[in-house]
């Protein structure tokens, strides 16, 4: 049996998921706190530039707030599972623009925010992700990325550790 196909039968992801949801969508949830800042500077984000700002990293994320510091539970809950995984990636606050948080949406036909890209492909939002990341598939995702991911190493050293 394989590492990951392990790390899918212990239910590790899914317990490890509902705690992340509870520790970071919830609270948001009770709270709706809708912040947003106008551009004094409107960028214009045609295809051509979302298709170059996707492009930049192997895993990009439009979210509101920055990763430091998320503006909903959603994107919360999606930068702690790529930080679970050990996943660097590139951010865009789309909180920053209303121009970019609309470009995103019309680019992906995608309503909702945040979005994910791995490689240039748009996965879609928090809950596709949630659940790629509950079956395992997420850690396969990234490995056709070249990104080996935090829990596979993890799961590989304990494996490792309970032969020796």
């Amino acid at each position: 049996m394989s590492i990951v196909q392990q790390v899918i039968r212990s239910n590790w992801l899914q317990r490890e998921t509902i705690r992340i949801c509870r520790q970071t969508i919830n609270p948001f949830l009770l709270e709706l706190q809708h912040y947003r800042y106008q551009s004094t500077n409107p960028v214009k984000y045609d295809d051509e530039t979302l298709k170059q700002m996707i492009k930049n990293d192997k895993v990009v994320i439009f979210m509101k707030g920055v990763p430091e510091s998320p503006r909903c539970g959603f994107s919360n809950a999606v930068v702690q599972v790529l930080r679970m995984h050990g996943v660097p990636f590139e951010a865009h606050n789309v909180l920053e623009s209303d121009e970019l948080r609309k470009a995103i949406k019309d680019f992906t036909s995608w309503p909702t925010i945040p979005q994910i890209f791995l490689n240039g492909e748009f996965i879609g939002g928090c809950d596709i992700l949630l659940e790629k990341h509950q079956n395992g598939e997420f850690i396969e995702d990234l490995k056709k990325i070249g990104i080996k991911s935090h829990i596979l190493v993890q799961m590989e050293e304990d494996s490792k550790n309970k032969k020796d």
